[in-house]
C-alpha cells in the first residue's frame, strides 16, 4: 500500500480509502468488522463515513465504533456534518449551532474523544461561511477535531473559504472530497487547478461510476430501481464503446478496468486517497490491488486519448 499526505497536512493516509456508506444499511456489524480488519491487513488506514450514512442517520458511525474498538491508534477516520439529522428546524446545515451539536453526536456514536477529519458535507447557502469556518476552527483548537475538509464544494467556494480562514488566522480546509471518475471530469476545469495552486488535497468518491467501470452493467441490462439514478446516465453507447477500449487497454496488461479507474485517479498528484465503498472484505482486497499500479506518462496519455475520443 502506498501513502500520501492528507492535503498539505503532515498526516499520511493510504491511497485507497474505505467508503462506509453501506455500513449500517446493507452491511451489519460482522460485515463491518470483516471489512475493517481486511482493510488493515491490506495496509489501508483511511475510513470515510458521515453522520447521515446508514439505514437511519448515525447508523454507520454507531456500527463503526464497534468495528474500530482497540484500533484507533492505527486508523484515520473521517466523518461529515451538514445533512438533515432530525425534524427540528436546526437539525441540518452548516450553522455553528448544528456543527457543535453534530460533532458531539458523532463523537458519542463513534465512542471517541476526537474525529481525525471533519468535513462540511455540502456548501450551505443559508449560513455565512464565516460562521461555519469559525465553528470548525474552534473544534480544532479544542482537540475534538484534528483536520477539516470540504465536500462537494465548487472552486470559488473553496477559494473563498480558505482565503477567509487565512486572513482570520483560522484553520483551513486541507482536502476537498468530490465526485471524480473517468466519466465525471468536471473537477479538471477549476477545482483541480485551484487545488494545485493552494496545495489542497482531493479525495475522489464514486471512482467506479457506480460499478459501470467494473463491467457490472452490459448493453441492454435492466437496472435495479435502487441504482437507476446512479448509473443510468452512464449507460450510453458512446460510454460502452469507451469501456470496450479500456478493457482492451487493461487486458494487454493483465489488469482490470476497475484497477485502471483507481490508478488513473491516483496519477493526479493532488489526489491523496480514492474512496471506494465495499459491502464485503473481498472487495477491499480488489480495490487495494490498484494501489500498486503507477501509470507511466505514456499510459496516462493513452487513457486520456481513449476517454476524449
Amino acid at each position: 500500500m502506498r501513502y500520501r499526505h492528507l492535503g498539505n497536512s503532515g498526516v499520511q493516509i493510504s491511497v485507497i480509502g474505505v467508503g462506509c456508506n453501506r455500513i449500517g444499511r446493507t452491511v451489519d456489524l460482522s460485515g463491518a468488522k470483516a471489512i475493517v480488519h481486511r482493510a488493515l491487513d491490506e495496509g489501508i488506514n483511511f475510513f470515510d463515513t458521515a453522520d447521515i450514512y446508514g439505514a437511519t442517520p448515525g447508523a454507520s458511525e454507531a456500527l463503526l465504533s464497534e468495528a474500530f474498538a482497540g484500533l484507533w491508534d492505527r486508523i484515520v477516520v473521517a466523518t461529515k456534518v451538514r445533512s438533515k439529522m432530525g425534524e427540528g428546524v436546526n437539525d441540518l446545515g452548516a450553522s455553528r449551532y448544528h456543527i457543535m451539536s453534530g460533532v458531539e453526536a458523532s463523537l458519542r456514536r463513534l465512542k471517541s474523544d476526537h474525529i481525525d477529519l471533519y468535513y462540511i458535507h455540502e456548501w450551505d447557502a443559508h449560513t455565512p461561511i464565516q460562521e461555519t469556518l469559525r465553528a470548525l476552527h474552534d473544534l480544532v483548537t479544542s482537540g475534538k477535531v484534528r483536520y477539516i475538509g470540504a465536500s462537494n464544494f465548487a472552486a470559488w467556494q473553496l477559494a473563498r473559504s480558505n482565503d477567509l480562514a487565512e486572513m482570520r488566522g483560522w484553520n483551513q480546509f486541507v482536502v476537498s472530497q468530490e465526485e471524480y471518475h473517468m466519466f465525471e471530469r468536471n473537477l479538471e476545469r477549476e477545482v483541480i487547478p485551484y487545488a494545485r495552486y493552494a496545495k489542497l488535497g482531493i479525495v475522489p468518491y464514486f471512482p467506479l461510476a457506480g460499478g459501470f467501470l467494473t463491467g457490472k452493467y452490459q448493453r441492454g441490462d435492466a437496472i435495479s430501481p435502487t441504482r437507476v439514478n446512479y448509473v443510468k446516465p452512464y449507460l450510453t453507447e458512446r460510454n460502452f464503446e469507451i469501456l470496450d477500449r479500456l478493457h482492451d487497454f487493461t487486458a494487454r496488461r493483465e489488469r482490470t478496468v476497475g484497477e485502471l479507474a483507481i490508478a488513473w485517479l491516483l496519477h493526479e498528484p493532488q489526489v491523496c486517497s480514492v474512496i471506494s465503498g465495499a459491502t464485503n472484505a473481498d472487495q477491499i482486497s480488489a480495490n487495494a490491488k490498484a494501489s500498486d499500479w503507477t501509470l507511466s506518462a505514456e499510459e496516462a496519455k493513452e487513457v486520456r486519448a481513449i476517454l476524449e475520443a
